[in-house]
C-alpha cells in the first residue's frame, strides 16, 4: 500500500506553508511564549500574506501604518486594537478590518491569538 504524503499548497505566485486540502485547527498552529509575540506565516504571494500570531499578555505592536488592507480574525482570547484613534476590543470569533494607510496598534491585555490577512491593492 502506498504511503500517503502530505502536500503543501503552491501557486505560480507564491507558497503556502500549511497542508493543502486538509481541515486544520488554525489556533493550534502557533503557540504562546512568555513575554513574546510569536508569528507564523501560512501563505505569502503577490496578493498578500496570511499570518498567525500569538500574543502573550502585555505584549503589543506600537502604532504603525501599512500600504494594504489588513483583516484580523481573533481565534483565542481578545485583543485591543486601535484604528485611526478608535479603540476596539475584538474577541474570539470576531473580526476587524484595518484599512490601508490608517494608523493602527495592537495590545494584549490577556493572551490572544489572531489570524491576519493582508491584501495588496491591484494598483
Amino acid at each position: 500500500m502506498a504511503k500517503k504524503q502530505k502536500t503543501t499548497a503552491t501557486s505560480r505566485s507564491g507558497k503556502a506553508k500549511m497542508p493543502a486540502g486538509e481541515a486544520i485547527n488554525l489556533a493550534g498552529l502557533v503557540s504562546y511564549a512568555a513575554e513574546s509575540i510569536v508569528s507564523r506565516t501560512l501563505i505569502e504571494n503577490r496578493a498578500g500574506t496570511i499570518t498567525l500570531f500569538a500574543f502573550d499578555a502585555g505584549q503589543g505592536l506600537s502604532e504603525h501604518t501599512a500600504p494594504f488592507d489588513a483583516l484580523v480574525h481573533v481565534l483565542d482570547g481578545e485583543g485591543e486594537f486601535t484604528v485611526d484613534g478608535k479603540a476596539n476590543t475584538v474577541r474570539t470569533g470576531q473580526a476587524l478590518l484595518m484599512p490601508a494607510s490608517l494608523p493602527h496598534a495592537v495590545k494584549a491585555a490577556e493572551r490572544f491569538k489572531m489570524l491576519l490577512t493582508m491584501l495588496r491593492s491591484k494598483a
